[in-house]
């Protein structure tokens, strides 16, 4: 693979794993970069964050960092103050300011059907896991892929703790206020309403946005094509 090009590195949310960005690692790769895929711990915003820092810090080399749903709080304070982070793209995620959390932002517009889809566990190592139910995990979650994908998908997500969900963004510096940015997202996601991915977008000065008529929130499964664009547009800006 080119060393002229940046990384990729593609970190996946809550209820999904690093396959559900196959297809776009796929993508990419034909394209000739080198891609790296996190295994999200989904434990709490510090800790993942710093788990991202420290794969980027690995790679050595620049990187677009690209975030899906909770990943965006992520990649927002993992990039924050790195100089190895040279462009975000938040894919159907969230961009927090200081101080939001994936829970508060999800009830700022109407729209988003996640909590009623949740069911919620006890851990040994103390606190409440989330997962989303296997009866409605394909309309929630990826509502435009096939049924049997889906059930596959439902059948791997890994859950996320309450702590994670709740957590605020530490930094009063979120990565987007510096670094270029651009957003995709699909106008059918049940997760993260698309009113507040625009609010997202426009807030963090959005160097360009995609909205994918009818897409879900799993976009990396069901639309790479627009997610893969969209990354391109993000290597492309940077250069």
């Amino acid at each position: 693979m080119s060393t002229d090009k940046p990384t990729i590195v593609l970190v996946h949310g809550a209820f999904a794993e690093s396959a559900s960005w196959n297809r776009v690692i796929e993508l990419l790769r034909a394209e000739s970069f080198d891609v790296t895929a996190v295994a999200n711990p989904l434990r709490s915003v510090p800790g993942d964050a710093a788990y991202v820092r420290d794969v980027v810090a690995a790679i050595g080399r620049p990187v677009v960092l690209v975030g899906h749903s909770y990943a965006g709080i992520l990649i927002t304070e993992a990039a924050s103050g790195n100089d190895a982070v040279v462009g975000l793209t938040y894919v159907a995620a969230f961009a927090p300011e200081h101080g939001e959390s994936a829970f508060e932002l999800s009830g700022k517009f109407p729209g988003s059907t996640l909590g009623e889809a949740l069911a919620s566990y006890p851990i040994s190592t103390g606190g409440t896991e989330f997962a989303i139910t296997k009866e409605v995990f394909h309309q929630q979650f990826v509502a435009d892929a096939p049924a049997a994908e889906a059930a596959v998908m439902a059948a791997t997500q890994r859950p996320a703790t309450q702590v994670a969900l709740t957590e605020g963004l530490p930094t009063t510096t979120p990565a987007w206020r510096t670094i270029p940015s651009w957003f995709v997202f699909g106008s059918y996601d049940r997760n993260i309403p698309a009113a507040l991915q625009r609010f997202m977008a426009e807030r963090a000065g959005s160097r360009g946005t995609r909205e994918v008529p009818g897409a879900s929130h799993a976009l990396s499964v069901s639309r790479p094509d627009a997610v893969t664009a969209t990354i391109l547009d993000t290597v492309r800006g940077v250069a």
